[in-house]
């Protein structure tokens, strides 16, 4: 069998140190059999991290960021990243109710609290790590990683909150607040133009009100085995399909297709107000001109 590697050695040791300004090179944990895990390098994520926040995470941190509890548990208790995900939930909701604070200075407070759930949620974490492939980094159990573990929202918001407490932990709050208004500056701008309940289907549903256009309806397909479900959503106003969208939940379809119809009612009725409408110029020849 072959030895524990070094990255797990350190993970099970004592205080984690800072990464080597000369490399960023994060070693791979192994299996109990030795076999390298198949993912992703980690290095490549710690490469990204450095880019974004232009300071070196700690290759330790960044581990045990990354670490799923059933994993760390399969492979003799390594310390998981529950802590971590505990800390960057904190600085997390700091960052985003501070720039919703300063940007909104209007706003009072239950809007302002509003703005911030529609922003530190599950589904909106999940999203942007997604965007990272953050679950190809995750280090799973075997249960997890055979049932789409690295797909699963749960588990890919919670790691983007291990991580964002990596961030904090190895490079203070400056770096931690660069990399959260990295991740989350699209959503808070885009949540701003949201009605009162914050999401998709209560927007789309005032707009269609306001415009007389009756309760948008939604039709939802799946496909795929039950561990793996994917759903398809078509939002329907008034007969006409006005947007659609996927998801590994019927809420996530319905969410994305509402928010495709409130994007694109939304065009309509720009279009529709800034056309210039000239008016008819009179006939040279009419007898009513010269009188």
């Amino acid at each position: 069998m072959a030895s524990t590697p070094d990255a797990i050695t350190a993970l099970r040791s004592a205080p984690s140190t800072r990464v080597d300004p000369v490399s960023l090179r994060v070693s791979l944990p192994r299996s109990p059999d030795g076999e390298a895990v198949s993912q992703r390098p980690v290095d490549r994520l710690a490469a990204h991290l450095f880019e974004v926040v232009d300071e070196r995470i700690d290759e330790a941190l960044l581990l045990r960021a990354l670490m799923h509890r059933w994993y760390a548990y399969e492979n003799g208790s390594l310390p998981n990243n529950e802590r971590l995900e505990f800390l960057g939930d904190s600085v997390l909701g700091l960052v985003v109710t501070d720039s919703l604070y300063a940007v909104h200075p209007d706003l009072a407070e239950g809007q302002l609290a509003k703005l911030r759930a529609a922003v530190v949620n599950m589904r909106a974490l999940a999203e942007v790590a997604r965007a990272l492939r953050l679950g190809d980094y995750i280090f799973l159990g075997h249960g997890e990683e055979s049932t789409g573990g690295r797909d699963k929202a749960s588990i890919l918001a919670d790691t983007t909150e291990a991580v964002i407490g990596a961030v904090y932990l190895s490079a203070g709050l400056p770096a931690a607040t660069t990399f959260v208004h990295h991740l989350l500056d699209p959503l808070m701008k885009s949540t701003a133009s949201l009605g009162a309940g914050l999401d998709w289907k209560t927007s789309l549903q005032e707009l269609t009100a306001s415009g007389s256009l009756g309760v948008p309806e939604y039709r939802v397909t799946e496909e795929g085995p039950d561990h793996e479900k994917t759903f398809h959503a078509e939002s329907v106003v008034g007969s006409v399909v006005m947007g659609s969208g996927s998801g590994h939940s019927k809420k996530e379809a319905e969410q994305k297709a509402a928010a495709v119809a409130w994007t694109e009612l939304n065009r309509r009725a720009n279009a529709v107000l800034s056309s210039v409408v000239e008016p008819a110029r009179p006939d040279a020849d009419d007898p009513e001109q010269d009188a």
